[in-house]
């Protein structure tokens, strides 16, 4: 299922739900809390007329076809107003491309391995290379991005990346948030392994490239779709800022400033061609 939209008012929902099961297209309505009810499309074949009817409908939701589409539909509607909760995978997935979910899937299972006492067998195949040789084994420019130490450092990193990470392959395509996500993990490997060596993991080197991407992308070329809100580019901001001055904290640094600094570059480059 694809989310659509989130609204208050769920008999003006109905109308749009009604209108759009008269053309065959199943919408479902979904309570978010505090007074919010969100649209799901159920197939997502149907993705571009539902969200070029939705704009039309949001322009002039008082038109009569959808006054008359609500009257048709009364005698076979069951229930007025019938709210479905989506389950969590249907969430997940609906935010989510298949690259997104991909790459939160490697991370798990890794993670998992390295609870079951194949950390350091784990942690070994996959670190960025530090010995010579390695360096031919080219997975591990990237591979070291899939390591997480912790509950929190993986929560952290892969709630970032599926709401970042999501968004660009949804808007731009796997193939924009793959180039992202190598180049960003090998260019903070390389950063983070020539200040501290090897010792490192995690996926927040890249989740700093979604960051400065989305970051540069929104203000240069915003009719991309991919805006970032001000309060949570100043969260991650302050946060590096902390990462370098708290003292109590094992934190790659580096790999977030230089992730960081290759999505701004990637950002710019875009927003070039646009």
């Amino acid at each position: 299922m694809i989310r659509l939209i989130s609204l208050n008012q769920p008999r003006m929902a109905q109308a749009f739900i009604d209108y759009m099961a008269s053309r065959q297209i199943d919408i479902k309505l979904m309570p978010e809390g505090e007074g919010q009810f969100a649209l799901w499309l159920v197939d997502d074949q149907h993705q571009v007329e539902a969200e070029a009817e939705l704009k039309m409908f949001l322009s002039e939701p008082n038109d009569t076809k959808y006054q008359a589409a609500s009257w048709d539909m009364a005698e076979s509607r069951t229930n007025h107003f019938r709210y479905h909760s989506p389950s969590m995978m249907s969430m997940i997935k609906a935010k989510a491309g298949p690259l997104t979910l991909a790459i939160m899937a490697a991370c798990i299972g890794i993670f998992i391995l390295q609870q079951f006492g194949a950390g350091q067998p784990v942690f070994d195949a996959l670190h960025f290379p530090a010995f010579a040789g390695q360096e031919w084994q080219v997975w591990r420019w990237v591979s070291h991005a899939l390591l997480h130490f912790s509950i929190m450092h993986i929560a952290f990193n892969l709630l970032w990346w599926w709401q970042l990470g999501g968004d660009i392959e949804q808007r731009l395509g796997s193939g924009k948030l793959l180039q992202l996500f190598v180049f960003s993990a090998a260019l903070s490997g390389i950063g983070q392994f020539w200040v501290e060596g090897a010792n490192f993991g995690g996926l927040s080197g890249v989740v700093y490239a979604l960051v400065g991407y989305i970051w540069l992308l929104g203000y240069r070329a915003p009719e991309k779709g991919l805006l970032m809100p001000k309060p949570l580019i100043g969260f991650m901001l302050v946060w590096l800022v902390l990462g370098f001055v708290q003292p109590f904290m094992a934190i790659a640094n580096t790999a977030h400033l230089v992730g960081l600094l290759a999505g701004v570059m990637l950002g710019w480059f875009d927003s070039r061609k646009v």
